[in-house]
Parts: C-alpha cells; structure tokens; sequence
C-alpha cells in the first residue's frame, strides 16, 4: 500500500508542477507584453523565489535548490533541443 500513496504523492507533486509552471508561464508572458526585458523578469522571479524560500525552509534548501538548478545548467537541461550538440 506504501507503494500506492507513493504513486499518488508523485501524481499531486507533479499537477503543482505543472500548475506552477503555467501561472509563472503567464506571468513571464505578461512582463514582456507590459515592456520588460527578460533579464529583469528572471531576476525578479529568482529573488522572490530564493528569498521566500529561504524564509520557509531555510538557508540549507536554498543552497541545495541553487545547486541542483546549476548541476542541470550545466547539463543543458534548459538549452532548446535545436541548439543542443
């Protein structure tokens, strides 16, 4: 049964994921529209994300979120498919 509630936990995780992605998508979309420049976009984002982190869960969590986020930069994870060697 452990197995089952697994399953279930990694299906909601995933849904958030995918919820977060589209309201952070929609945001993105609407600093461009309103004339912002995606450098800014991305700095603001980060800094709301790490800061609200870090007041939730810690200096520990952020450190380990920048360095799985710089461990899939180097990966190329966030490198469109057609510029990837």
């Amino acid at each position: 049964m452990a197995q089952g509630f697994n399953d279930l936990d990694a299906l909601v995780r995933e849904e958030k994921r995918l919820t977060a992605v589209e309201n952070h998508s929609a945001a993105w979309a609407e600093g461009l529209s309103a004339g912002i420049e995606p450098e800014i976009i991305a700095e603001a984002a980060l800094t709301t994300a790490l800061g609200e982190l870090l007041r939730s869960s810690g200096e520990p969590a952020v450190l380990g979120l920048i360095e799985r986020m710089r461990d899939r930069i180097v990966a190329g994870e966030f490198v469109p498919e057609h510029s990837r060697h």
